[in-house]
């Protein structure tokens, strides 16, 4: 067998980069259609393959509206453009995206919001509750990072990535929510259900009313079938999420056909 040559594996690179870089801007057009934007603020970040560590993240100053597969930025993991652009990069972006990259080799893409549901479970002490299906996604699979001011610090990095483990989703205290994948799908999806978990959260606590949360066992149960870990049940659903992603990509190319450019 002939062995690729250097112009097939540049050519192969180029097509990788360019399909990952439409899905990232696809997470951006619907991270703005849910309304989980904070204006030009909080960030999405996808490792490009390859030895170099180099990562794609948002042009500071864009609106996630405006965020196309051309205009993302390819940066290091030091922080600086690999390619000429006319966009910086968010500093505390850097901080936050850059050490999870390097730490966790699943954590392809991380995706960070600041939503008020999000923020309102963040500033509260027990963090999330098992109080509905959608919440038990992440029962034992949460970490937790104390807030130590806007992420401008290197010396931060280290205790981020030591509170987010092997966990696939972040409360920041007094600060907002953080998710990976391995994938920028799985990334969105975690976040659009996360913050689907907050918004019931709040809104169950603003009743008034005496909460009801499962059994642990139950709450662990839930959080194995809803992350495809679990055997013992009759039925297995392993299509959820690629047929989720599909409807999110046709509703991406209606809204926002231009993501692609």
């Amino acid at each position: 067998m002939t062995a690729p040559t250097r112009h097939t594996d540049q050519a192969a690179t180029a097509a990788e980069e360019l399909r990952l870089r439409r899905e990232l801007a696809a997470v951006y057009r619907l991270v703005a259609h849910f309304r989980m934007t904070d204006l030009i603020f909080t960030h999405i970040s996808v490792r490009l393959p390859g030895p170099e560590h180099h990562f794609l993240i948002n042009p500071y100053g864009l609106l996630f509206e405006e965020i196309t597969a051309s205009n993302l930025v390819k940066i290091d993991l030091a922080g600086h453009p690999v390619e000429e652009t006319p966009y910086p990069v968010n500093p505390a972006g850097f901080v936050i995206h850059s050490a999870i990259h390097a730490a966790r080799s699943d954590a392809h893409c991380v995706l960070h919001t600041h939503t008020k549901a999000g923020c309102a479970v963040a500033a509260q002490e027990d963090g999330l509750l098992p109080l509905n299906q959608i919440s038990m996604e992440f029962y034992g699979r949460l970490g937790y990072h104390d807030y130590e001011g806007v992420a401008l610090n290197l010396a931060e990095q280290h205790r981020l990535v030591t509170d987010l483990g092997d966990h696939p989703a972040l409360v920041l205290r007094n600060h907002g929510l953080l998710t990976v994948g391995e994938t920028p799908a799985q990334a969105f999806l975690r976040m659009y259900y996360l913050d689907k978990a907050c918004e019931i959260q709040t809104a169950a606590m603003a009743t008034g009313t005496k909460l009801v949360t499962p059994h642990p066992d139950i709450c662990e149960l839930s959080a194995r079938q809803l992350a495809g870990e679990d055997e013992s049940s009759d039925l297995q659903d392993d299509k959820a999420n690629a047929l989720a992603w599909s409807a999110l990509l046709r509703l991406v190319e209606r809204i926002a056909p231009d993501y692609k450019d």
